[in-house]
């Protein structure tokens, strides 16, 4: 298990991973540390990855990573023969919107994205969900901490007030911004959301969604359609996110990749780490 170091003692785990690499110690996985603020900041990867041994197999619990950064981190473990359970191409396919979406239609709210953000394929996307309320992203995240301004547009064939708030996303987002912007259709949810965690195609666990760690899910959550479509995409390790619809639906929310999504504080990290201890021979890219 692959964990960022944490930033003023580099030889030990960051303090957010601690847990979980001592629950991977315990059983029986080796645990190096990466440099994720030098490889997030495009640092050299050789040297981010200089401490993890030679000739492992390995999973990443850490921050969030650029698709590009994951995949030079991938080719610098590579020469220190060093495989990840999850390729390149299968942690962008999950961790970015276009990679996913199409592939759960009918079970997630409607989608539609740009690549870039020019307003002239802003304006097709919004034109091509058609009117009513949705809500704005990029391919890698939202800024739902400016819900008004930055996420949720009230009419979609208001092209003006629509631009405002695709404006304002970007603007937030800087350097961060990532691939395009996604519109998706609006829904009403209560309730707290639910995460879901799938190794090579099943759902291994199910918790409670990091922001409302000590709501606990209902049990049997995952919809029959829900573990064909997930199971589907071939992807090694990714969370699915469900929230319960107004009309008592349970509908996909995201699907992320797992290795850099948030474990709930009320779920023991021994517990996400013997879900992926079976994890032996997953489908990579």
């Amino acid at each position: 298990m692959l964990i960022p170091g944490d930033v003023l003692r580099p030889r030990r785990p960051d303090e957010h991973f601690a847990a979980e690499a001592a629950a991977a110690r315990a059983a029986g996985w080796t645990v190096a540390l990466v440099d994720h603020d030098a490889l997030a900041a495009g640092g050299p990867a050789d040297a981010a990855v200089a401490r993890v041994p030679a000739g492992e197999d390995a999973v990443y619990r850490g921050w969030m990573l650029g698709a590009d950064r994951y995949a030079a981190m991938a080719a610098a473990l590579t020469r220190r023969g060093v495989t990840l359970r999850t390729g390149p191409e299968a942690y962008r396919r999950a961790h970015e919107v276009p990679g996913w979406a199409a592939a759960l239609t009918g079970l997630t709210p409607d989608t539609v994205w740009t690549h870039g953000a020019g307003r002239a394929d802003f304006d097709r996307a919004r034109a091509e969900l058609g009117g009513g309320p949705a809500v704005l992203r990029d391919w890698t995240k939202s800024m739902k901490h400016y819900w008004y301004e930055a996420v949720y547009v009230p009419e979609l064939g208001d092209a003006e007030a629509a631009w405002r708030v695709a404006s304002r996303l970007r603007e937030l987002r800087g350097d961060e911004f990532t691939g395009g912007f996604v519109l998706r259709r609006f829904e009403e949810f209560g309730g707290a959301e639910a995460r879901t965690w799938w190794v090579a195609g099943e759902c291994r666990l199910v918790t409670a969604h990091p922001d409302t760690p000590y709501e606990p899910p209902p049990p049997g959550l995952v919809p029959d359609a829900v573990a064909p479509a997930v199971a589907a995409l071939g992807l090694p390790f990714v969370t699915v996110d469900l929230a319960l619809r107004a009309d008592g639906e349970w509908r996909v929310i995201e699907v992320g990749d797992g290795q850099v999504s948030d474990r709930p504080v009320s779920t023991p990290a021994e517990e996400l780490v013997a879900a992926l201890k079976t994890e032996v021979d997953a489908p990579g890219s």
